[in-house]
């Protein structure tokens, strides 16, 4: 419900530093419009179990109506943000194609991180990128296809293409993926589709740029790590970087060629597009600079957090984009904010930082608890999994994803095997020349399997 007399906060984007910072607005007095292009909050941690078969996406995102049932001084837009007029205090929203204007007293920008292609074209249009929880499910409908077709190939060379998977990145999203694909392709698929093929192979390459990974972890746990995903099975490629995709292979700066139809994308990530708008220079990566107070250069009344946000710290080093700075800055604007309307000062941002982890695959992590305390292998693990427990909204969430845990941990098994591709209403009944129908008729008129092969020779690309 919104209120005259009261100043209206608008926040953009429902991730973590924006709904941190709604939660902390809830209940006050003040009028809250949180705006974002989802109804739903999503937990990006775990979206490379989505894209492994391992969770359903409704266990890792959770209504943003229903955070705020109740919290009769927040509203909820669902649109996509098209201007910042900060002259004027308005944003302009544009919800089913048709735009509308919302006018605020203060503005808290939090639209998070989009994948960096570093000016790749032919990246961007052959990668898979895992920012979002469609780009989660059209992967995972993509390695699933890639083995159905691969089952059905008689080119050897183009079997193999379809059953090895690259992982590009060295950070924990990188290592996570490339784990869980293994883990997959080891556990599940192998058993699917390779032991009635016995000439059909799986591969999960990891390649990064520098010559070790995790780099922000100490060499101790780089070491771990690597030895980690080896013993999984995981081929790791170092000191060598991606110089040319195509639909069907990757090149390598060394001039290694990998025949391949999947290249997961998880080595750069850079600032919202929104951040444009605010029209101020940016810093490295998009990011936009901000005061200690997360308040925008130039203008006091607009706050920016998380991902978008560029601050350093007491050693002259940008914080990183990482879930607990959004989170605590999405909190600090909030108050801030709040402590202005009651003549307060502001506060400064210092970031409690507890440490990093990253998990690599069953009994398989890396830890650094609050930078002191190293943990490898079962225990790191185990405090991967608790943490990420604990800090996933919702109970139903919590006990869903737990047990999806326990039943992979015994079975082995990933039940959410499913490949859904999005239709529009009123095309599921039309018999349009797809790649998929050609293959249903060859199949269903008994045709040799070569002609098979053919008919997918410009059907593979993975959209």
């Amino acid at each position: 419900m919104q209120t005259a007399n009261r100043p209206t906060v608008a926040i953009i984007g429902a991730g973590f530093g924006g709904l941190n910072a709604a939660q902390a607005l809830a209940n006050q007095p003040v009028d809250v419009l949180l705006i974002d292009r989802q109804n739903f909050h999503l937990f990006s941690p775990l979206l490379y179990q989505v894209a492994t078969s391992g969770l359903d996406p409704s266990e890792i995102a959770y209504p943003v109506r229903g955070i705020f049932k109740g919290k009769k001084n927040v509203r909820f837009l669902m649109g996509e943000v098209r201007e910042i007029d900060r002259a004027a205090k308005r944003i302009a929203v544009q919800i089913n194609g048709h735009t509308i204007q919302e006018f605020y007293d203060y503005l808290i920008v939090a639209a998070g991180s989009q994948t960096h292609y570093f000016g790749m074209d032919d990246l961007r249009e052959h990668a898979f990128g895992l920012k979002s929880l469609s780009d989660a499910v059209v992967l995972r409908n993509h390695i699933l296809k890639s083995f159905e077709r691969a089952a059905w190939v008689q080119d050897p060379v183009r079997r193999d293409a379809l059953t090895t998977l690259v992982v590009v990145g060295g950070g924990p999203t990188g290592l996570e993926t490339a784990g869980a694909l293994y883990e997959l392709y080891k556990h599940v698929l192998e058993n699917e589709y390779c032991a009635p093929c016995d000439d059909l192979q799986g591969r999960v390459i990891l390649v990064e740029m520098l010559d070790h990974l995790l780099d922000p972890y100490p060499s101790r746990l780089q070491k771990a790590a690597h030895r980690q995903l080896e013993n999984l099975g995981v081929e790791v490629i170092l000191g060598t970087r991606v110089e040319k995709v195509e639909a069907d292979r990757i090149t390598l700066s060394d001039g290694r060629v990998i025949p391949t139809y999947t290249l997961v994308w998880s080595a750069g990530v850079k600032a919202s597009a929104l951040a444009d708008m605010l029209d101020v220079p940016l810093s490295r990566g998009g990011r936009v600079p901000i005061r200690p107070t997360t308040q925008l250069e130039g203008d006091e009344d607009v706050y920016v957090v998380g991902d978008m946000a560029y601050l350093e710290d007491p050693d002259g080093r940008p914080y990183p984009m990482l879930i607990p700075v959004a989170k605590q800055q999405g909190r600090l604007a909030a108050r801030n904010i709040l402590a202005r309307l009651q003549g307060r000062d502001q506060r400064t941002f210092h970031y409690h930082d507890r440490g990093i982890m990253a998990t690599i695959g069953r009994s398989r992590a890396v830890a650094w608890i609050f930078y002191k305390v190293p943990l490898t292998g079962w225990l790191a693990w185990m405090a991967w999994l608790g943490l990420h427990l604990i800090t996933l909204l919702g109970f139903r969430n919590r006990l869903s994803v737990f047990m999806s845990w326990v039943w992979n941990y015994l079975t082995w098994d990933r039940s959410v095997r499913l490949i859904l591709e999005h239709q529009p209403h009123g095309h599921y009944g039309d018999e349009a020349d797809t790649p998929d129908d050609d293959y249903a008729a060859i199949e269903s008129a008994g045709i040799e399997a070569a002609r098979v092969e053919e008919e997918f020779a410009g059907a593979l690309a993975h959209r």
